[in-house]
């Protein structure tokens, strides 16, 4: 009796910028549990009333070290949202045309988002 195995091919072969946006998808998703509940703590449980006013925003992004990790607390969730975000439209097998659509579009999106961040962070700070 001979036995045989079938393997069942994707429907779109995969892309290596879908191996390395699954990499990096891990890797924010780690760096977000440190973030996150640094971002908790500092935002929300440290402060009276649990949540800051805008004042008290300005003083706290106005420390040098705390700007930077808000940054990477930002890139870290829209990477890792809009990583997700693909995964699900790729998943549904959207035509080749829009599906050759789909990476362009949330880069664009993913880098003005991140640029809308930084620039209203440094708006806020610069305020002060």
């Amino acid at each position: 009796m001979q036995t045989t195995a079938t393997v069942n091919t994707p429907a779109q072969p995969r892309s290596a910028i879908g191996t390395l946006g699954w990499i990096w998808q891990v890797v924010t998703g780690a760096a977000l549990i440190p973030l996150a509940g640094l971002h908790m703590i500092a935002q929300h449980f440290m402060v009276e009333g649990g949540l800051r006013g805008f004042d008290q925003v300005q003083s706290y992004l106005s420390n040098p070290i705390v700007w930077p990790i808000e940054l990477l607390f930002l890139i870290s969730v829209v990477s890792h949202a809009l990583l997700g975000v693909r995964a699900i439209l790729i998943d549904l097998g959207p035509a080749p045309r829009l599906a050759r659509l789909i990476d362009p579009i949330l880069w664009v999106v993913g880098i003005a988002s991140v640029a809308y961040g930084a620039w209203l962070t440094y708006a806020i700070v610069s305020a002060a």
